[in-house]
């Protein structure tokens, strides 16, 4: 990308947005109070049996991730790993994540609901519905292309743009550069048809791929 074009691009992401400064914030508070309230016995389900298959380890999985302009947050996840797992690594850079991944596990992540936690942080405003995935500190070089692209002035995401096109099956270059693409074209429209295509994508199971292999 330009470099020219690269500035003009984040200049835009700085300057006020009414859906993304103010209304998306509120459909997010709104859709997030809604979902943690119809999906209160489904996820209480899910801790119920993690709790079960692993009496002694935790329910939830905490994680710092990088958040809006470069801020660190904590993330909530049901836990679908051994407690022994590699923390500060994406699980796409694991030799062998099956020996980590837990039998529920396997089953929460292919169905996407280890993520239902992640309401929680939407409702606290660390993250948005729709918007890059947060990543771990660690991941250093997609973070300074979001930088680049602009991707890091905005809320990440439960889902978002990338994910919807290919999830952990593209380059990092590839993510950010959707994540970049977002970043510049946050609409209403844009984050349904992101919404609607994931929903697809889980109930499909396109686009997930543990570790290197």
């Amino acid at each position: 990308m330009d470099r020219k074009l690269q500035n003009a691009n984040v200049e835009q992401i700085s300057n006020f947005s009414w859906y993304r400064d103010v209304y998306k914030r509120i459909f997010d508070f709104v859709f997030s109070l809604i979902g943690i309230v119809a999906l209160a016995v489904p996820m209480l389900i899910v801790a119920i049996v993690i709790k079960i298959d692993s009496p002694k380890e935790q329910i939830l999985f905490r994680q710092k991730r990088v958040g809006k302009n470069d801020r660190e947050f904590t993330i909530y996840k049901f836990r679908s790993m051994r407690q022994d797992a590699p923390h500060e690594m994406a699980t796409k850079n694991f030799e062998n994540p099956e020996a980590y991944i837990t039998p529920v596990g396997k089953f929460i992540r292919k169905a996407s609901l280890d993520e239902l936690p992640q309401l929680f942080n939407v409702l606290k405003g660390d993250m948005s519905l729709i918007g890059p995935r947060p990543l771990i500190t660690s991941e250093k070089d997609v973070l300074a292309l979001r930088d680049k692209y602009g991707a890091s002035r905005i809320l990440p995401g439960i889902t978002g743009l990338a994910q919807i096109h290919g999830r952990d099956e593209i380059t990092n270059k590839n993510k950010a550069s959707y994540d970049g693409k977002y970043a510049l074209n946050i609409s209403l429209l844009l984050d349904l048809s992101i919404f609607f295509k994931t929903v697809l994508d889980v109930i499909h199971g396109r686009g997930v791929h543990e570790g290197k292999g």
